[in-house]
Order: C-alpha cells, then structure tokens, then sequence
C-alpha cells in the first residue's frame, strides 16, 4: 500500500505571510547563507511530484530561464487549460481527486505542495496536508499574501517532528497531521 505524503514546504515571515505586497519575495535575502540551503536539497530529493499554484508557478516563471522542478511531475492547478510542457501539467480537475490519485500511486517518493495560499488553503479545507516544514523569517512584513487564510474546515491537530534554529535567525518547524 502506497505512504505518499503531501508536504508542504515553505517559508513565510513572524507574521505569517508568505509574500509582501506585490508578491515581493525579497525579505527571504534576509537569511541567505553561503553554502546553507535550510535542508532544501535533502527534501527535494525525497519528492517526486509537485503541486503548485498557477499564479506561483507564472511568478516564478519570471525570475527563471528553466522551471526549477523540471526534474519532477508537477502538477499547476489552474482555471484556464494550457498544454502541458514535457512533466509539468496544467490541471484544470477537482484538487482533492488529484491528490487521492498522486497518494494511491505506488511510489517511495513524496508530493511537494509548493504554494501558493490557494492551492495550501484548498488543500488544507481537504485535510490532505501530511506534514508541514515551515522556515520562519525573523522579520515582520505587516502585510502581504498571509500562508494561512481564515476559514471553516481549517483547525486540525498537528504533532511536533522537530524545530530547527539556524544562525541566520531563521527558524524551521516540522509538524505532521495527528
């Protein structure tokens, strides 16, 4: 029997937002190391499958040449159909079909929920969110796109896996879903 877990990996500010306005990432420079990756390289190596935005998936489409998980099948949920390029897949389904079909596939690997908030918030209201890996950067941004939106359906009981203090301030928490 497949153990697929969705897990959602991301950084957001103290105060909750994963964006400040106009989708300005630029507070996460705040803790850039030389040679510190916050364990990001070990995590995408224990995925194989992506669940991402459409309106995440376009922002970063402008920073990059090259989609940054190429490597992987991903999945963009979007509104609109668009043909697919090579593994990355424009879904236009029912989200909660999807994921039951990703966690019956048998393989050893896990589903990387990369954002954005519709797609972690429609997840969350499922309860389909496995684990959740959260850096937290030590800045307030007071305004922005919040990770978590208010809502029915969302309050679920997690249990600490770990906490992780690196020097740059920023703090990493691991909960999975009881």
């Amino acid at each position: 029997m497949p153990n697929r877990k969705v897990i959602l990996y991301i950084a957001m500010s103290l105060d909750g937002f994963i964006a400040a306005p106009n989708d300005d990432l630029s507070f996460l420079s705040v803790v850039q190391e030389e040679g510190e990756d916050y364990g990001y390289n070990k995590f995408i190596c224990s995925i194989d499958t992506v669940i991402i935005g459409r309106k995440t998936y376009d922002w970063v489409m402008t920073q990059v040449p090259e989609f940054p998980h190429a490597d992987k099948v991903t999945y963009v949920i979007t509104r609109s159909p668009r043909p697919s390029i090579e593994t990355t897949h424009f879904y236009t389904g029912s989200l909660p079909s999807l994921v039951a079909e990703l966690k019956a596939m048998d393989s050893a690997k896990h589903i990387f929920c990369d954002g954005g908030a519709e797609v972690v918030n429609a997840l969350l209201k499922e309860n389909v969110i496995d684990e959740f890996i959260i850096s937290i950067i030590p800045t307030l941004l007071g305004d922005g796109t919040q990770l978590f939106q208010n809502g029915d359906r969302l309050q679920q009981s997690l249990e600490l896996v770990s906490i992780k203090q690196f020097t740059s301030g920023l703090v990493q928490i691991h909960y999975c879903r009881i």
